[in-house]
């Protein structure tokens, strides 16, 4: 069975198209008008072994937070659609990524409940036309619809481009490992018989 989905957001601010597949080696293009976000999706992608195409356009003229936060909101949608009743799934994920100076580990449970609890101390400003607060609110986005637990810390780093690059890292290499097929789980891996 193929995992995976396409979502289609169409809203007065943006217009997004989220193709996912879960089982996959990083192929896809990503194209949000956003550049630093391209960027991390890119690596979300990669690093994640999903195929991700993104097409996004937005009112980037009033700053990119709808734009990345809607991405965010797509993506979870996918993940949520593309894992099902999430029968057979290692279902939690963690991992610790090194990025130069900075460092950061994500923990997840697909548990059927969104939740982001991201701690990060980024210093103000922007990358290109991304805010650094907007690496939260596309965590949260992409929690909240994906229905899954997700904690995401940035244990250091002085460099705000290796904090939030080591983030999505870490976030692609913990959920890599949540949605991996478990050949010994024979069905849904929660006592509640759902995780949905």
């Amino acid at each position: 069975m193929a995992r995976s989905a396409e979502i289609n957001r169409s809203t007065a601010e943006t217009e997004v198209t989220v193709t996912l597949a879960l089982d996959g080696d990083g192929a896809g293009e990503r194209h949000s008008g956003v550049g630093f976000l391209d960027h991390m999706l890119d690596l979300l992608a990669r690093h994640g072994r999903l195929n991700l195409d993104i097409r996004a356009s937005g009112d980037l003229e009033t700053g990119a937070h709808h734009t990345v936060e809607d991405v965010g909101i797509c993506i979870g949608q996918a993940l949520d659609e593309a894992l099902g009743d999430r029968a057979g799934i290692a279902r939690y994920g963690q991992a610790t990524v090194p990025m130069d100076e900075s460092r950061a580990s994500c923990a997840i449970d697909i548990s059927g409940r969104g939740l982001c609890a991201f701690e990060a101390t980024l210093p103000p400003g922007s990358i290109g036309n991304f805010d650094h607060e907007l690496a939260e609110e596309f965590f949260r986005a992409l929690a909240t619809n994906a229905k899954l637990t997700l904690h995401l810390t940035v244990e250091r780093g002085t460099n705000a481009h290796h904090a939030i690059e080591a983030a999505f890292k870490a976030l692609a290499r913990a959920l890599r490992a949540a949605v991996a097929l478990d050949p010994t789980e024979p069905g849904i891996p929660s006592t509640k018989g759902t995780l949905v």
